[in-house]
């Protein structure tokens, strides 16, 4: 069975609609099929982080294909910090992307691990902002498909 896999940019990513608090499986799809993804923003003071992820997977007569992607944002902050990357091979493609913004005691924290492996596709964002004297603020966003039916 042939298997590849495709590294999307986060521009591409975001073109796929992400939204502050995002965690969506795709419509209905093809048997063999799976796609999803989450994302996540968090903000306080003047700082924002966000981050997303994505996953698609299919498989079919010519073999399988899956396609990741994931990103993230600092802003407002004099430390940002962001960092992305994906990894994986044959049956076990996943990615992490990293975002947070600090400015004196007001910080803001994001982040996304996504996976596709063997016709699954989850996802977890953790987003987080805290202010002095109030305790933070926490969201948490996860989206798993399930094995895909063949």
């Amino acid at each position: 069975m042939m298997r590849s896999k495709t590294i999307l940019s986060a521009a591409a990513i975001a073109a796929f609609g992400a939204a502050a608090g995002l965690a969506q499986a795709a419509p209905p799809m093809a048997p063999g099929s799976a796609a999803g993804g989450t994302a996540g923003s968090a903000a306080a003071g003047g700082t924002s982080a966000s981050t997303l992820g994505l996953g698609a997977t299919t498989t079919g007569p010519s073999g399988t294909n899956s396609a990741i992607g994931t990103g993230g944002s600092a802003a407002g902050g004099t430390k940002d910090m962001t960092s992305s990357h994906v990894n994986g091979g044959a049956d076990n493609l996943h990615g992490m992307s990293k975002a947070r913004a600090q400015d004196g005691g007001d910080w803001s924290r994001s982040m996304t691990k996504v996976r596709d492996h063997k016709g699954e596709v989850t996802s977890r964002t953790r987003s987080m902002s805290h202010m002095p004297g109030g305790p933070p603020s926490k969201s948490t966003s996860t989206i798993d498909t399930g094995a895909a039916t063949r």
